[in-house]
C-alpha cells in the first residue's frame, strides 16, 4: 500500500518485552497534563463568541457594530470584515509561534513539567488583562500573554502525553489533549451563550473565566511527575527509572528503560537539535511532522469555523442568540467525535482516520458552497430548511475533523521525532501550526467577504491535497513504541532513500 510501512522485526529492539498496567498515578499525570488543551480550546471558543457580542463591538469596534446593525445587502458576507477585529484573535497565535522556541529550550533542558507550569502562568495573566481591558492595546497585550501560554502548553503537553503512554494506547492517551481542547471550546460556547445576556459586561466574564483552566493547570502541574524520557535525557537516571516503574505499575521495565538509555545517548550527542532536524536522515520527520501536518491541520478551515462560528452563523442570517446556539451544537459534535477517535485510533490506525475524514470533509464543504451559491447573498435571511442543511453539513465537517486532523494533528508529529530532536521538532510543529492558525484567523473574514461561497470550495481543494499527502507519505504508527518509530522510515517506498543514505552523508 502506498505510504505503508512496518517495523522491521530484525531492527526492532525490545518492544515485545515492554510491560505496563494502567495505574492511578499514570491516569492522574495524563489527565492533569491534558488540561493544557483546555487553555487552547477555551480561547478558540470564547474569542469567536465575544467578537459577535454587541457590547464588545460597541466598546472596541464601533464601525463593525454599526455595519452589523445596518443589515445592508452587501454586508451579508462582509459585515465583520475588519482587520483590527481579526488581529484581536490572531495576535495570540503570532505570540505563540514566537514563544514556542523559548519553550523548546525549557522543555529540553528543564523538562516538560516546567513548560506546562510556565504556560499556565502566562495564560492566567493574559486572561486577567483581557477581562480588565479598557482599550484595544490592553486587549492585544492580554492576547500576547495568552499566546505565550499556549506556545508553552502546546509545545510540552503532546510530548508529555506521548512519552508517558504505553505504545499500545498512545493514540488514545495523546488525544486527551484534543479532548480537553474540545471540551474547552464547548464550555466557552456555553459561557458565551449565557454571558451574551449580561449587559454591558458579559464579554468581560467570558474572557476572565479563562483564569479557571489556567489555575487548574498550574496547581495540578506542581504535582506532576516529569516524564521518564525527559529525566533520562537530563541524566537523572535513577529518578527516571523510579518514575517509569511507578507509571507502568511494574518493576519489570528493564527493556523499556534500556531503550530510553539508548535514545538518551543519541540525544546527548546532539548539541544543536534544530540543525539536526535539517539533516537528510531526518527529512521524513521534517516534511511530515514539522511542516506538513501542522500546516494542513489549519488549512482544513476548521479553526476558522471555530473562531468565527457565531460570526458565520450571524452572517448567514441567524440571530445573535441562534448563532451562539448553533456554535454549541458544533462544539458538542467536536467533543463526541474526539471520543470516537480515542476509541478507534489504536485499532484502525492513523492513516484510515485521515483518509476517511478527508472524503467526508470535502463532501461537506462542497454542499455548503452549493447551498450558499444558490440561496445566499441576496440580503435576505436563509429559509429554515437551507439553514438547517448548513448546520448539518458543518456538523458533519466538524465530526470528521474531530476524529482525524484535530487530534491526529497533534498526536502524529509527537510520535515521529527521535528523542534527540523531539523538543526542537515539537517547537517547529507548534510554530507552523500557530503561524497558519494566525494567518487563517487574520484572512478568513476578508476572504469570506471577497470569495463568498468560494472560500468553502477552496478548503475542499486543500483537503484533497492533504489527503493525498497522507496517503503517499505517512506510514502507519499505531502501537509502535515511540523510541522505535524511526524504523518505519527504513521500509517506506520514498523515505528509505533518505534515511539509509542519510547515515552516510550530510544533508543536501
Amino acid at each position: 500500500m502506498a505510504g505503508g510501512g512496518f517495523v522491521d522485526p530484525g531492527a526492532a529492539k525490545r518492544a515485545h518485552l515492554y510491560e505496563y498496567k494502567i495505574t492511578s498515578y499514570f491516569v492522574y499525570a495524563c489527565v492533569v497534563a491534558a488540561l493544557g488543551g483546555s487553555l487552547f480550546g477555551y480561547d478558540l471558543g470564547v474569542s469567536g463568541g465575544v467578537t459577535s457580542m454587541d457590547d464588545f463591538l460597541k466598546d472596541f469596534f464601533p464601525k463593525v457594530y454599526r455595519r452589523k446593525q445596518a443589515h445592508l445587502k452587501e454586508t451579508d458576507y462582509c459585515k465583520y470584515d475588519n482587520q483590527l477585529l481579526t488581529l484581536f484573535t490572531s495576535s495570540l497565535y503570532f505570540a505563540g509561534l514566537v514563544s514556542t522556541f523559548a519553550a523548546s529550550h525549557v522543555t529540553r533542558n528543564k523538562g516538560r513539567k516546567i513548560s506546562i507550569i510556565c504556560g499556565s502562568i502566562s495564560f492566567f495573566l493574559g486572561a486577567v488583562l483581557n477581562a480588565a481591558a479598557v482599550n484595544i492595546s490592553m486587549l492585544i497585550i492580554g492576547r500576547i500573554f495568552l499566546g505565550i501560554g499556549i506556545g508553552f502548553g502546546n509545545q510540552a503537553v503532546p510530548l508529555y502525553l506521548s512519552e508517558m503512554a504505553p505504545a499500545k494506547i498512545r493514540g488514545a492517551i495523546n488525544q486527551l489533549f484534543q479532548l480537553t481542547t474540545c471540551v474547552g471550546i464547548l464550555i466557552a460556547n456555553l459561557i458565551n451563550y449565557g454571558t451574551e445576556k449580561i449587559h454591558p459586561w458579559g464579554w468581560r466574564l467570558s474572557l476572565g473565566l479563562a483564569t479557571v483552566p489556567a489555575t487548574m493547570m498550574f496547581i495540578g502541574g506542581l504535582f506532576l511527575p516529569e516524564t521518564p524520557n525527559s529525566l533520562v535525557e537530563q541524566g537523572r537516571l535513577d529518578e527516571g527509572r523510579k518514575v517509569l516503574e511507578k507509571v507502568r505499575g511494574t518493576k519489570n521495565v528493564d527493556a523499556e528503560f534500556a531503550d530510553l538509555l539508548d535514545a538518551s545517548e543519541a540525544a546527548r550527542a546532539i548539541t544543536h537539535p534544530f540543525n539536526n532536524l535539517l539533516e537528510r536522515k531526518n527529512r521524513p520527520q521534517l516534511i511530515i511532522g514539522a511542516l506538513g501536518i501542522p500546516a494542513f491541520q489549519q488549512l482544513t478551515g476548521m479553526n476558522s469555523i471555530l473562531f468565527y462560528a457565531p460570526v458565520i452563523f450571524q452572517s448567514l442570517g441567524f440571530g445573535s442568540g441562534a448563532s451562539l446556539y448553533s456554535s454549541i451544537i458544533t462544539s458538542t459534535t467536536l467533543v463526541l467525535a474526539t471520543f470516537v477517535s480515542m476509541a478507534i485510533v489504536d485499532k484502525l490506525g492513523r492513516r484510515f482516520l485521515f483518509i476517511e475524514a478527508g472524503c467526508q470533509m470535502i463532501l461537506s464543504m462542497i454542499v455548503v458552497a452549493i447551498v450558499l451559491a444558490l440561496k445566499f447573498g441576496h440580503g435576505e435571511t436563509l429559509e429554515k430548511g437551507y439553514a438547517v442543511t448548513l448546520v448539518i453539513c458543518i456538523c458533519l465537517f466538524v465530526a470528521a475533523y474531530g476524529w482525524s486532523w484535530g487530534p491526529l494533528g497533534w498526536l502524529v508529529p509527537s510520535e515521529l521525532f527521535p528523542l534527540e530532536t523531539r523538543s526542537a521538532g515539537q517547537s517547529v510543529v507548534v510554530c507552523v501550526n500557530l503561524f497558519f492558525t494566525a494567518a487563517i484567523a487574520q484572512c478568513f473574514l476578508v476572504s469570506l467577504c471577497h470569495l463568498r461561497y468560494g472560500i468553502f470550495l477552496l478548503f475542499a481543494g486543500l483537503i484533497l491535497i492533504m489527503s493525498l499527502f497522507i496517503y503517499f507519505l505517512l506510514p502507519e504508527t499505531k502501537q509502535v513504541p515511540i523510541e522505535e518509530i524511526s524504523f518505519l522510515w527504513q521500509n517506506h517506498w520514498l523515505w528509505k532513500k533518505y534515511v539509509l543514505s542519510g547515515e552516510k552523508r550530510p544533508s543536501i
